[in-house]
């Protein structure tokens, strides 16, 4: 599948060659028959000799709706760019071909028609044509001249026609969905259909779709409105699923037919990123800087007023009216809202460009435009923000290889900045040592505190942060392990305990004694945060090591052993057996055979 646009000056033969190649009229209004003038799109398909089906957009010629011709040539891949013999190139051509060149449309046919008219010109007009298409993307393409009247020259149009779409570029099937509206319109019985040009990814029969646009009101219009797709359409026939590159007819739920219209779109939810500014880099046509305060921007079937602030001649800034769902990559068009012609083209190098409010930030901005390639820059986008999660920069159209750039490590979903991440591992190292040196007891930083404190765009790349100073994560709390040596002033009372329970490793101290040492609730947490001491329920405190110790003494019990053989073989209270024995069944160590009996586990 594929979809060719028509391109070239008004009454040149575009419509009447498409009526030859297809048997179907493209104009489709009254006013366009009356006139014998082509005003809006029209739409067309056929199967050509080796049965690939191919579908025509023709616009219109007239400087007056150059408009509307770049809404059916914006999302075209294939251009079929028709000069007539008899007149030879044009004014409107020249337009035309400025916007060809400004989306940079590289695939195509250049077209003499009207042969019969003027068959010892058609070596001069090509000739003609190849010189001022010099430069674009249609320099080298083939051309031909042929008559749609006599017949001369159709079959060879086909079989070009034949070659231009099996050797053109194959979008992916996989892509995520934006389909650019070109009409909308009731159906009876169906309800709202809406028409596009498909350039890449797949609808399917009830795929749920968002409507980006302005033309609905209340709840069911505008922005982030879902429908649903009830049906699909292309060159006639009603299909199950639809792909790229395709004429689109989509029956939708959940949206009036008034409520969207040429210049929306429909997109994958979650896919794109809207957006009302972007940073551009010019590609033909007139420098920006001295471009007027606003131009008309083309993009898709989209056109919208953009406030534009040069940096310099080949970049600036756009505003767009209302947010629109664009890409890294994509092709604008620029002219004045005056303007029968084109002006400038650019391509979208930022579409989440930041803000400009010190001085000097407009001359700083042009010299990372002036770098950045033209895919975007990934590494530039991870810098600017420190870390930015893997699917915003998809959103953006930013690929994102398996292989990152030197200077970004990913992290779970999150792409974070080398640099980023060393400056936070020194300010947290710094702000977990100020902590324990101004109290020995604290248990560390609070984990939110510590996110707080460095002011991570994403709280869960603490983890990373913490890996990477050599900081632990302790219950909630980041500390250093290496700061641990000592618990300040509770450090000989401490000191003191860890002996007595080194020669009766389950005597544990009663309340009053080490009240006598000075170790109260807060002491006893620092010194079992530091890996010191063990805190059982009911404040029974042992060392870590005691688990271990009655381990040895229960397993030469008879098993099974009741609670009070346990204490005798430990040689301690039923208040520090108790609770022991309970820990050693949450380490799985022992198990209850039944109210009164325990086991150890082998």
């Amino acid at each position: 599948m594929q979809v060719i646009a028509t391109a070239g000056h008004v009454d040149h033969g575009k419509s009447t060659l498409i009526r030859a190649l297809t048997g179907i009229e493209p104009d489709r209004l009254a006013e366009e028959k009356r006139r014998g003038l082509t005003i809006d799109l029209g739409f067309a398909w056929t199967v050509l000799p080796s049965g690939q089906e191919v579908s025509f957009v023709d616009v219109p010629g007239h400087e007056r709706f150059l408009g509307n011709m770049l809404t059916g040539l914006g999302p075209a891949p294939l251009v079929c760019f028709v000069v007539a013999a008899d007149e030879g190139w044009q004014a409107q051509s020249s337009d035309h071909r400025d916007a060809v060149a400004a989306l940079g449309i590289d695939q195509g046919l250049l077209v003499v028609t009207r042969a019969d008219l003027a068959p010892d010109r058609v070596p001069e007009v090509i000739a003609q044509a190849r010189a001022e298409l010099a430069g674009t993307g249609l320099a080298h393409v083939p051309a031909l001249a042929v008559s749609a009247v006599t017949g001369e020259g159709m079959d060879a149009l086909r079989a070009h026609l034949d070659d231009l779409v099996a050797a053109a570029r194959r979008p992916d099937a996989a892509e995520r969905v934006r389909l650019w509206v070109d009409r909308s319109f009731t159906v009876a019985g169906a309800g709202t259909v809406v028409t596009g040009t498909l350039g890449a990814g797949t609808l399917h029969r009830e795929d749920r779709l968002v409507l980006s646009g302005t033309h609905g009101g209340g709840e069911r219009g505008g922005d982030g409105t879902e429908v649903q797709v009830r049906g699909l359409q292309s060159r006639g026939g009603q299909l199950p699923a639809l792909g790229p590159v395709s004429r689109a007819a989509v029956n939708l739920r959940g949206v009036e037919a008034e409520q969207i219209g040429r210049g929306d779109a429909l997109l994958t939810p979650g896919a794109w990123h809207l957006t009302a500014q972007i940073d551009v880099r010019r590609t033909t046509g007139a420098d920006l800087a001295d471009a007027p305060n606003e131009l008309i921007a083309h993009v898709g079937t989209a056109a919208v007023t953009a406030r534009v602030r040069p940096f310099g001649a080949h970049h600036a800034r756009l505003t767009l009216e209302r947010p629109l769902p664009l890409a890294v990559g994509d092709a604008l068009v620029l002219r004045g809202s005056g303007s029968h012609g084109v002006r400038t083209g650019v391509r979208a190098l930022d579409v989440d460009p930041p803000s400009l409010v010190r001085r000097g930030d407009g001359r700083r901005r042009q010299s990372v435009l002036e770098a950045m390639p033209e895919g975007g820059d990934l590494a530039g986008e991870v810098a600017r923000r420190g870390t930015v999660p893997e699917q915003v920069l998809r959103r953006y159209g930013i690929a994102v290889p398996h292989q990152l750039p030197d200077g970004v490590e990913r992290h779970g979903d999150q792409l974070v900045d080398v640099a980023a991440l060393a400056a936070w591992r020194e300010e947290l190292t710094a702000l977990v040592g100020r902590v324990q040196r101004a109290d020995p007891l604290s248990a560390g930083v609070p984990r939110k505190a510590a996110a707080d404190a460095l002011a991570l765009p994403a709280p869960e790349l603490l983890d990373g942060v913490v890996a990477a100073a050599g900081l632990a994560l302790v219950d909630g709390r980041v500390r250093d392990p290496a700061a641990a040596a000592g618990l300040g002033a509770a450090e000989a009372g401490v000191a003191q305990l860890e002996k007595a329970l080194t020669e009766a490793p389950f005597r544990a101290p009663e309340a009053e004694d080490l009240t006598a040492l000075g170790l109260g609730a807060r002491e006893l947490a620092a010194a079992a945060a530091q890996g010191r001491l063990l805190r059982l329920p009911d404040e029974v405190v042992l060392l870590p090591t005691a688990p271990a110790l009655a381990m040895r003494q229960l397993a030469r019990l008879a098993q099974p052993f009741t609670t009070s053989g346990a204490r005798q073989a430990l040689g301690t209270t039923r208040r520090v057996a108790i609770p022991l024995l309970e820990h050693l069944d949450a380490r799985g160590w022992t198990r209850r055979v039944d109210a009164r009996h325990r086991q150890v586990v082998r």
